[in-house]
């Protein structure tokens, strides 16, 4: 497959995987009651970061293998058995702790667990066939999914409980996971299967997870904290201008998680970096597009969007465009470290999310929500600029004087973590 067609079927992949999750929390607001879509939006919730912690462990470190060798091909088969195994354990233990509690939120938990394994298992094909540089395999089962859970979840009765919602949600993955499950073992049958190789000393998914944890948990709790001392409005306010740069979010996803393979096909470490810097500029342009256009919408529309919500999160664009051109920026530096030793993106992420924390926090005292909003900008600016000498430094220095690092990402050396 061409370059350009695998980026093109990368791209609408994540797209169609990110329009599924929002049009299932739309059909289940439409289908339940006000505390029945409460119940399924936190279990909803539960399953997000399930998903991320699953895909920076298994999904990530499989990314950064390069080819379609028979190790490679084993891998993927490995990533998705110890996904399937580990999803059905994590998910047997939840349902039955669930099973023992009282209240429709712990029998929403319960099936979740009783349907992890084929969710989880199913987005880990997705990471499986990006390496293996065959994104339209990908598309395919995410576009079939889609199909499937918006025709399950249609024939719901209005005011279904939220466990049946879930589990209803969850079985409606099945079909795309048999037809991704076959269209892997046409590719990878008779490879070595070796699940054990990820929880090895030394996996970088190990890493991935604290970067997941890291990135996410901060921002959110801190955000939460300064609500709980400022009032909701402040928490209303950021969330709603975030929310607006929600299709950004998926090109960002996009980059991450499954550019490693689209830049491994291109000859040189040199080249990759430049493609990286090329699409930095690209998505930093969108961003800021994508800004001007919010920033142009008449009050009525964005009203209709964002309720009463919508003036003081209309304030706050500016500030966000330019967070989230940043952020483009310094994703496609991430980016770029993945490829050239992604061991060196553990503290960066680190470093720069308490960072963002404290400019949030400055920024309020000095300004109020808009001085937050640009607390959070100047975090992701200095987290990009960081990014991008880290990267300059690395390709200074000859590739002989870097620390070893196998594209077996899943097997680095010993002693790391």
């Amino acid at each position: 497959m061409r370059a350009r067609t695998a980026i093109v079927c990368s791209v609408a992949d994540q797209g169609v995987a990110a329009l599924t999750n929002i049009l299932v929390l739309v059909t289940a607001a439409r289908l339940s009651t006000v505390a029945g879509f409460a119940r399924f939006s936190a279990v909803y919730l539960v399953f997000t970061v399930l998903l991320g912690v699953s895909g920076a462990y298994t999904g990530q470190p499989l990314v950064l293998r390069r080819g379609g060798s028979e190790e490679v091909r084993g891998a993927c088969r490995s990533a998705v058995a110890f996904t399937l195994l580990a999803a059905t354990v994590l998910g047997a233990l939840l349902a039955g702790v669930c099973l023992m509690l009282p209240g429709g939120t712990a029998q929403a938990l319960m099936a979740l667990g009783l349907v992890l394994p084929v969710v989880l298992g199913q987005d880990t094909m997705r990471y499986a066939f990006s390496t293996l540089h065959l994104p339209h395999l990908a598309l395919a089962g995410d576009t079939l999914r889609l199909v499937c859970v918006l025709g399950a979840l249609a024939a719901q009765p209005h005011g279904a409980p939220a466990a049946r919602l879930v589990t209803v949600w969850g079985l409606s993955a099945l079909p795309a996971l048999l037809l991704s499950a076959a269209l892997l073992h046409r590719r990878a049958a008779g490879t070595p299967l070796r699940p054990k190789e990820l929880l090895r000393r030394g996996h970088l998914g190990r890493r991935f997870v604290v970067e997941f944890a890291v990135g996410n948990a901060t921002g959110q709790l801190s955000v939460l904290g300064l609500g709980a001392v400022a009032g909701p409005l402040v928490v209303g306010a950021l969330r709603g201008a975030t929310t607006l740069f929600g299709p950004l979010n998926v090109l960002f996803t996009s980059a991450t998680g499954f550019g490693p393979p689209l830049l491994g096909r291109l000859d040189g470490e040199r080249r990759r970096v430049r493609t990286a810097a090329t699409l930095a500029a690209v998505l930093a342009a969108t961003a800021a597009a994508w800004a001007t256009v919010l920033a142009l919408l008449p009050g009525p529309v964005g009203r209709h969007l964002l309720g009463d919500t919508w003036p003081t999160a209309a304030a706050l664009l500016p500030a966000t465009g330019s967070q989230y051109a940043a952020m483009a920026v310094g994703t496609c530096g991430l980016l770029a470290l993945r490829i050239l030793d992604p061991r060196t993106t553990l503290g960066i992420q680190v470093v720069f999310s308490f960072a963002a924390v404290a400019f949030l926090t400055g920024g309020y005292l000095l300004g109020g929500i808009p001085g937050a909003a640009w607390g959070l900008c100047l975090g992701s600016v200095c987290k990009a600029v960081a990014t991008w000498t880290r990267v300059a430094g690395l390709l200074r220095r000859p590739a002989a004087e870097r620390p070893a690092f196998s594209a077996d990402a899943a097997r680095p050396g010993p002693g790391s973590l």
